[in-house]
């Protein structure tokens, strides 16, 4: 069962592990990526950053998707993390059970603005959220669960 589908550029940090994972009952982060499914250090890295008794899984995208589309995959209470909106529309598009996306973090790169305290996204970034938006996705910003949802609509 997915408990929350989050973009973070950082992935695993203090706010995933000691606020989001305990307040959803996540027992297992899923870190969609590509390149970190190939990076043995920052897998590594990432490992020594998840709280402990909470398994950790690094996949490629389509292998996130095909996980989490297992019905085997369906006890687990997982909290996904994505790096990225390109990557976060990927998975949605690929998994049926991803209605809302929450923005967590996503750091200045060049071309970007802020549209949150935390969240900067640039032009390609606003054509995927526009389309997800059109697909009926839910998406919306919180740092931390007792932050009040602000919808990304009303942001860009």
């Amino acid at each position: 069962m997915i408990k929350l589908t989050r973009i973070d550029d950082r992935l695993v940090h203090g706010q995933v592990a000691f606020t989001w994972t305990p307040a959803l009952g996540a027992d297992c982060l899923l870190i969609a990526n590509d390149k970190v499914a190939k990076d043995e250090f920052m897998k590594m890295t990432l490992g020594l950053a998840k709280p402990t008794g909470t398994k950790l899984l690094i996949k490629p995208v389509k292998e996130a998707a095909a996980f989490l589309n297992d019905e085997k995959s369906k006890n687990a209470k997982v909290l996904i993390l994505i790096n990225s909106v390109k990557d976060a529309a990927a998975l949605a598009a690929e998994v049926p059970e991803i209605t809302t996306i929450n923005f967590g973090g996503l750091r200045s790169k060049d071309g970007s603005k802020l549209i949150s305290k935390a969240i900067a996204v640039n032009d390609d970034d606003i054509a995927i959220i526009r389309e997800m938006l059109a697909k009926g996705l839910e998406l919306e910003v919180r740092q931390v669960p007792t932050d009040n949802k602000q919808l990304v609509a009303n942001l860009i």
